[in-house]
């Protein structure tokens, strides 16, 4: 590959510049779509991925003014590194929506939903409908407030911080290190505040069926706790939702200037 490029280039040299320019972003774009939120979504069609990281990678090698790359370049070494740099932009940005799902997955236990589980087709594996939901309404509640702007504008500052012909990764340059320290130790913490109305409110049902059970031994709590819980629980959760949604809506703009 390299001596074909190379060989193109004497021929050619501004299309041979601009073939292992666009190979290297071409890279970095495919490595970020990966892993990116909503870009990574599988309902998106594999030609439809390819086809927008092509588009996108022209944009970035006519906008970005492009030099020739170093007589010592390797060319899949650039590939390689570029790969692992959109990868990492795109992973980071997903840790921010991994505390919706982690309390959407405990609003699911505690209602009882754990049993009422289905296949879901875009990540091939099991799970509930309502944690499903809540992660479509963060997902929206993300574009909303601008997180494709977000992630756009971090992709497109990485190629002024790591070059694409650059041997080294600036991992403090390209991330708030104090950011994502802080958003990855709040996972569980934000799970936590997400589905608390919810626990605090079943806790308070087993309690009342608790005493139930001791003052009217004849009644069947048990079989009672599977008709009231999925009902009570949403319930409450149509009386929080706009709550809620202010409370994703702080949590994502909380990390606005992680990148």
């Amino acid at each position: 590959m390299d001596n074909f490029i190379s060989q193109l280039g004497l021929m050619f040299p501004q299309l041979g510049i601009h073939i292992t320019s666009g190979l290297i972003v071409f890279a970095r774009v495919l490595g970020f779509i990966r892993l990116a939120p909503i870009f990574n979504r599988k309902e998106l069609n594999t030609i439809v991925k390819l086809s927008f990281a092509l588009l996108l990678s022209g944009i970035f090698v006519m906008t970005l003014h492009i030099g020739p790359p170093p007589a010592d370049n390797c060319l899949l070494v650039s590939i390689l590194l570029n790969f692992v740099v959109g990868a990492m932009i795109g992973y980071m940005a997903q840790l921010i929506l991994l505390a919706i799902d982690a309390g959407a997955d405990m609003i699911n236990m505690q209602m009882g939903l754990t049993s009422a589980m289905v296949l879901d087709p875009t990540t091939q594996s099991q799970t509930s409908i309502l944690g499903k939901c809540i992660s479509l309404l963060g997902i929206l509640i993300f574009i909303e407030v601008g997180g494709l702007y977000w992630l756009v504008n971090a992709f497109v500052r990485s190629f002024h911080i790591f070059p694409i012909y650059a041997t080294s990764i600036p991992l403090t340059k390209i991330v708030n290190m104090d950011y994502l320290i802080q958003m990855t130790s709040n996972v569980l913490y934000m799970g936590l505040q997400i589905a608390s109305p919810v626990l605090l409110a079943t806790l308070g049902q087993d309690i009342i069926l608790g005493v139930i059970s001791k003052t009217a031994p004849q009644v069947n709590v048990f079989q009672l706790s599977f008709l009231f819980k999925p009902v009570f629980g949403a319930a409450i959760l149509v009386w929080i939702l706009p709550m809620l949604m202010n409370i994703i809506t702080g949590y994502f703009q909380s990390y606005s200037n992680i990148f």
